[in-house]
């Protein structure tokens, strides 16, 4: 029942190259930044990645897309990382974007046992009737486009059939978790980590803050233990840092 692994290296030993990973964090918020860099210094390439974007500001996915360790991307938010755009219309990364509510639920059902629902979102755009760029070939032209999904009505609406999604590996972040895996998420950092550790086969979880058994109420559990595998407890210097992506300021 103890999961807590000594190292974050430890922790994704076993990653093999060509591994799927369902990571977690929305632009920096909530990224598991230590055990990508574990990632990193291990030296796997050809990842696949379910993510809701890849990394930014030189932080978090962006650390393994810059040193061309992925090979495909599934999210829906290429924003401000000019490096994730400009190797997707090079044609050296697959990219399948879809709808950001629809990459959520894709998660949770995967993580719930769910093969595939039916959403009206992407309904008579490309995300249902296929074409979307999945690779470009570098010179401006489409090598890889999206297949066209099943569309079925139900009570005179549209819906385009998803499919689940299960990864190998998910990679998240907590601001804290006990021993069994029991993880609590703080504010927005609970974005798609819960979505993301419940898609993976074996889920890695690295925890600002880690606790005994028992330390959280039930009732406060943001996603139980049974989801969980491994635990990495952060150092201090590691749960603190928190880059910001675009810092507000009032007047």
């Amino acid at each position: 029942m103890d999961k807590v692994v000594a190292t974050a290296g430890e922790a994704v030993a076993d990653v093999p190259d060509g591994a799927s990973l369902a990571v977690g964090g929305f632009g920096l918020s909530g990224v598991p930044n230590v055990l990508i860099q574990a990632l990193y210094e291990r030296g796997v390439g050809g990842l696949s990645v379910v993510s809701n974007n890849c990394g930014a500001m030189e932080s978090g996915l962006a650390v393994l897309l810059a040193a061309g360790r992925i090979a495909r991307v599934t999210g829906s938010y290429i924003g401000a990382n000019k490096e994730f755009a400009r190797q997707y219309l090079a044609g050296e990364l697959e990219v399948e974007l879809i709808p950001q509510g629809t990459l959520a639920e894709r998660l949770r059902a995967g993580g719930a046992g769910i093969p595939a629902f039916y959403t009206p979102a992407g309904v008579g755009t490309q995300v249902a009737d296929g074409g979307l760029p999945w690779r470009y070939d570098g010179a401006g032209g489409v090598a890889l486009a999206s297949p066209a999904k099943e569309v079925r009505e139900f009570d005179g609406t549209e819906y385009v059939l998803e499919r689940g999604i299960r990864t190998d590996f998910a990679l998240v972040r907590a601001a804290k978790g006990d021993r069994h895996g029991n993880l609590v998420f703080a504010r927005s950092a609970r974005n798609f980590n819960p979505l993301a550790a419940m898609a993976g086969k074996v889920t890695v979880a690295e925890v600002e803050e880690l606790v005994e058994p028992g330390d959280i109420d039930p009732d406060a559990v943001h996603l139980p233990g049974i989801f969980v595998q491994r635990v990495v407890a952060l150092t201090p210097e590691q749960a603190a840092h928190k880059p910001i992506e675009k810092r507000t300021v009032s007047s």
